[in-house]
């Protein structure tokens, strides 16, 4: 669809670039095709252009910051809220806390009448004290100068009714949760091309007389990767055929994993690092058990992804994992940062494959009827339509 003199102007904010590509890829997109006239906004970032050429839309760098840094948030604040004072659109709709906080304040300040703010997570959830009442206090202001808070789980709407971060009537769980969905079909066996699939094998050096486990997530601490780490040299210890594929960065200046973690990641002979990838589903496809141990999550999309894919799922019971995953239904739960239940959880998967695979087809169903990223996009889009009207 073409855009018209009467197209709603959407402003879509993140950090960083790299949410626009990974967390919300294709849904700018079909806004446009649906006669917004979207602006994505974030910090510089090398992903840019990439995310410029697959949403077709416009780029406008902010300059935010991740950490908290109040001089360059009131900075970004002003920025901001000049150009959405020449800009004027109708929606801003911010994702991630940074983005959240100055996108929401700048949006009050400018006068732009719709003003979404998508929680997808609560950082809050891992810490204490000051910085756990700091963030609580950051997450109320953000939703008091919101229009309209999106949480994108049940539960985690649940902790923050339970916290008091927004008034009740603001906020909405739109569809069945996640703020993207997924793509069942990227992330489906009949995607996997045979060759791809050899370059990716030959990448970690794959012997189909292993047993591959598979966690996609970033190295840092609240992903809950020492605990994996832990439970992992058990589950070696008593079968060397086992495996841990671990595809994400490190992030060693935010939330850093302890050194000796690390240590253990880089030396262990039972474990593979990848980076960082662009080809999920395929390691997705080689795996046997897919465990994901955070410890806080809004809608957590890699859990989607293993759904998607039928691989079986073994998961911490937190926020966004108990909205997809019911216990020894879709898959397993164990407690948070509980290393034992963690292991306890994981031998049980691995000795009762063919009750993880029914479970994974379970999921697999439930993920494909409520979670195709084209429910999600029509909810967002229906959404934006009946909350805002096009400019004559």
């Amino acid at each position: 669809m073409t855009e018209s003199n009467n197209s709603i102007k959407l402003v879509r904010i993140t950090t960083v670039a790299l949410s626009l590509k990974y967390l919300l890829p294709g849904q700018m997109k079909f806004m446009r095709e649906h006669g917004f006239d979207v602006t994505m906004m974030s910090a510089a970032g090398n992903e840019i252009p990439f995310v410029e050429a697959a949403e077709g839309c416009t780029f406008h760098e902010v300059p935010l910051s991740r950490t908290i840094n109040p001089v360059q948030d009131l900075k970004c604040i002003w920025h901001l809220y000049r150009w959405l004072k020449k800009y004027k659109p109708q929606i801003i709709h911010s994702e991630t806390p940074k983005a959240g906080l100055v996108g929401m304040i700048s949006g009050l300040l400018a006068g732009v009448p719709v003003r979404i703010h998508t929680v997808a997570g609560l950082p809050l959830m891992v810490e204490k004290g000051f910085k756990y009442w700091l963030l609580v206090w950051v997450e109320r202001i953000t939703n008091a100068c919101a229009t309209n808070v999106w949480p994108n789980s049940f539960s985690l709407q649940k902790i923050m009714l339970q916290k008091k971060l927004a008034r009740p009537g603001k906020m909405q769980v739109l569809a069945y949760g996640s703020s993207n969905g997924t793509n069942t079909s990227r992330y489906s066996a009949a995607s996997i091309i045979p060759g791809r699939l050899a370059e990716i094998k030959a990448q970690i050096n794959y012997d189909d007389r292993l047993l591959y486990n598979l966690c996609v997530a970033r190295l840092v601490k609240d992903k809950g990767i020492a605990e994996l780490v832990e439970a992992f040299s058990t589950v070696y210890n008593q079968d060397d055929r086992q495996r841990l594929l671990l595809v994400g960065p490190y992030e060693k200046h935010l939330d850093p994993l302890p050194e000796p973690t690390i240590q253990l990641i880089d030396t262990h002979p039972g474990i593979i690092r990848v980076a960082i990838t662009d080809a999920v589903e395929y390691f997705l496809f080689i795996a046997r058990i897919f465990i994901f141990p955070s410890y806080r999550e809004g809608f957590p999309n890699v859990v989607m992804e293993a759904g998607s894919m039928g691989i079986p799922v073994v998961c911490s019971r937190i926020e966004g994992n108990v909205d997809m995953v019911d216990h020894e239904v879709t898959g397993l739960l164990f407690e948070s940062q509980n290393t034992a239940d963690l292991l306890d959880k994981w031998t049980y998967a691995i000795k009762n494959p063919e009750i993880m695979r029914n479970m994974g087809e379970a999921l697999q169903q439930k993920i494909r009827k409520y979670y195709d990223r084209t429910v999600i996009w029509n909810a967002i889009h229906q959404a934006y339509r009946q909350l805002a009207k096009p400019v004559n």
